[in-house]
C-alpha cells in the first residue's frame, strides 16, 4: 500500500536564493528542475537518501504554491507519501470520509501520477499521495 514518504515540498519564493543555501551551504544539488505548467510551479528535486527534497517556486502569485507563500510565507509546504494504487487509495480515503483535493489522479512532477488529501483532513497537513514515479 504505502511505500515511503517519496518527497517533502518546501515553498521558496526563489529556487536561486533557495538552492544557494541548500547547495552550497547544504552541499545537496538539484538532480533537475522542472516546470509543472497545471500548478504553475519550478520544482528543483534535489535527491536526498530514498527520498527527495522539492522546492516550489510559483511562476505565478495565483498559483498554489503563489497563495501558499502570500498567505502563510516560505516553509514546509506538504509531506508526500508514494503509494502502489493512487486509485485504490483515493477511493479507501473518500469511504473514510477523508476531504480530498483531487477526486482523481493527475499529472505531477517528476511523470509521476498525483492527488492531495486536504489538511483538514490530514492533521493540518497537506498530504500528497504519489504513484509510479520513476528515478
Amino acid at each position: 500500500m504505502y511505500r515511503k514518504i517519496d518527497h517533502i515540498g518546501i515553498a521558496v519564493r526563489s529556487l536561486e536564493a533557495a538552492l544557494k543555501i541548500y547547495g552550497a551551504g547544504l552541499a545537496l544539488k538539484p538532480d533537475h528542475i522542472e516546470e509543472v505548467p497545471g500548478q504553475k510551479t519550478r520544482v528543483a528535486i534535489i535527491p536526498l537518501g530514498e527520498a527527495r527534497l522539492e522546492l516550489l517556486e510559483a511562476m505565478e502569485e495565483d498559483s498554489p504554491i503563489g497563495k501558499f507563500i502570500a498567505k502563510r510565507g516560505e516553509g514546509l509546504h506538504h509531506v508526500c507519501l508514494q503509494v502502489d494504487n493512487l486509485e485504490e487509495t483515493l477511493q479507501r480515503l473518500k469511504e473514510a470520509g477523508a476531504r480530498l483535493i483531487d477526486e482523481a489522479p493527475r499529472p505531477g512532477a517528476n511523470n509521476c501520477l498525483v492527488a492531495f488529501v486536504h489538511p483538514a483532513s490530514a492533521s493540518g497537513v497537506l498530504v500528497e499521495l504519489s504513484q509510479s514515479c520513476p528515478r
